[in-house]
């Protein structure tokens, strides 16, 4: 999973990005490495490989991962070339889901670009960049397509929603919250890697001071709250100069620190949640002794599609899934316990995986 990070400058994007980056997760079993100046891998945190691992003792432990862009500041007139313009567009067209960091504090010593500090406004900054070039894209494939039908006229129908999205477009609003009406169109429009149209996680920064005095009455964030309910966007609070001294921190007093504050949790276990969730992304696990091992799949994922997920051959091959939940496992102690109380299922071609199903695929290639 790849999530873009954007935003004005001086939203504290950066700020965030890098706190992320030198955080790391909740513990050292989970690393953070840089890829190269604004790209990062991020292990997903899961008690469970914990878990998993002092009853198997592997050699190897490998967690679901995750990867941050931190892209250039957005500035008006980005669809147009200005700022970064084209190099942020082809940036952002990558990622599964967007964070954008939107900046709910305040401090007279940041200058914001439009001179006041204006959540709302700022959204709909980038928003309505992103919308200009997806309207540039959608007149050249209506051309394109316009073209062709004349030999197929099956295409027509990709005319006449093309132009339905376009229309709602031209009126300002984001293709998030276009609505198709068969699975095909979906898929259709999906294709078309549209930026309006990917899955948003509108991060509120606000100050500290903000953050620990509560989140419930704080006027920037609740316009956020309310902007984003009408495009099936989430929202998360976050302070990023907290999440900046969380980095610095030993786990220890990280762990200290979050308690202080309420929170269970750091920013970034809680954006990996909220990401999972937009997504609708879930774990599956293998175990043994050479590697226990996480695996992210979509919500719906049938077994042979899932173990495709570790090599090709087994979705060829595939000829049944032994298959346990996370739980019953750690209640039996091991899989030749669980086998024995009955709670180990052999699954064929239409099982669904479910989150924590602890798996062996069976296939012959």
């Amino acid at each position: 999973m790849k999530l873009g990070m954007v935003g004005l400058p001086n939203v504290g994007k950066s700020t965030l990005f890098n706190a992320l980056s030198g955080g790391g997760a909740q513990s050292a079993n989970y690393p953070f490495c840089t890829i190269d100046p604004n790209v990062g891998i991020v292990s997903v945190p899961d008690s469970r490989l914990d878990d998993l691992a002092r009853i198997y003792n592997p050699k190897k432990v490998t967690p679901a991962v995750l990867e941050f862009v931190d892209i250039a500041g957005l500035v008006k007139g980005a669809s147009k070339g200005e700022g970064l313009g084209n190099k942020f567009l082809s940036n952002i067209r990558e990622v599964d889901a967007v964070i954008h960091v939107v900046r709910c504090f305040e401090d007279s010593n940041i200058v914001h670009v439009d001179g006041s500090i204006d959540p709302i406004r700022d959204i709909e900054t980038i928003n309505l960049e992103l919308i200009f070039s997806d309207i540039e894209i959608l007149q050249r494939r209506i051309e394109k397509i316009k073209k062709q039908s004349k030999a197929d006229k099956s295409l027509l129908s990709q005319i006449d929603l093309l132009e339905a999205l376009l229309g709602w477009l031209e009126d300002g609003k984001s293709a998030r919250g276009f609505e198709t009406h068969s699975e095909d169109d979906r898929l259709f429009l999906d294709s078309l890697e549209l930026l309006s149209r990917k899955p948003v996680i509108y991060a509120a920064n606000l100050s500290e001071k903000d953050y620990e005095n509560g989140l419930k009455t704080h006027p920037g964030l609740q316009k956020v709250i309310e902007f984003s309910s009408s495009e099936n966007a989430a929202v998360f609070p976050i302070c990023a100069k907290i999440e900046e001294d969380l980095s610095e921190m030993s786990f220890e007093d990280r762990k200290l620190f979050l308690e202080d504050l309420g929170l269970e949790e750091s920013g970034l276990s809680r954006i990996i949640k909220t990401s999972y969730k937009l997504l609708g992304l879930i774990s599956y696990l293998t175990a043994g002794e050479p590697e226990v091992r996480a695996w992210t799949i979509k919500k719906g994922t049938k077994a042979p599609q899932a173990a495709g997920k570790i090599h090709s051959d087994f979705e060829k091959g595939f000829i049944r899934a032994e298959v346990v939940s996370f739980d019953d496992f750690i209640k039996c102690g091991s899989m030749a316990a669980s086998k024995e109380k009955g709670l180990v299922r052999l699954e064929g071609k239409n099982y669904v995986m479910q989150d924590g199903d602890i798996v062996l695929f069976r296939f012959n290639v």
